[in-house]
């Protein structure tokens, strides 16, 4: 995959990721950007969604938590992008979070897979990890 359509579809990413989490958009729209089956890994685990319903519930979670914390916004601190074949690629970055007073909510570092596939560029493995 061409390195800067991957920096070009995160930036896309994270604007519908705001505002799905915001409620400006629907939560469809975010759903869209993940391949099912989708690969989560975090310091408490490991997911395997299967299924779009599995991948909703997830992000509904998600998104609960962030709009109990006043979520306004999610900006990008650093990025890497490694093309690794031409339909995959990896993308790692450290995002910062803020509310809707601008103030910080905390900071998270991610590497994805993004993948090529017949429905367009995808998330397929997630993995939250500290910087």
């Amino acid at each position: 995959m061409d390195t800067g359509a991957v920096r070009r579809w995160f930036d896309d990413y994270l604007d519908i990721f705001a505002a799905a989490a915001r409620g400006d958009r629907p939560v469809a729209e975010l759903l869209d950007c993940y391949a099912v089956p989708l690969l989560l890994t975090t310091d408490e685990g490991v997911l395997s969604l299967a299924t779009r319903d599995e991948l909703a519930a997830v992000m509904q979670g998600q998104i609960d938590v962030l709009r109990a914390q006043r979520y306004r916004s999610t900006g990008l601190i650093s990025a890497e992008v490694t093309g690794l074949n031409a339909s995959s690629a990896v993308y790692r970055g450290v995002f910062v979070r803020h509310d809707v007073d601008g103030a910080e909510l905390g900071r998270v570092a991610v590497t994805y897979l993004l993948v090529d596939g017949s429905d367009g560029a995808q998330i397929a493995v997630l993995a939250s990890h500290g910087d």
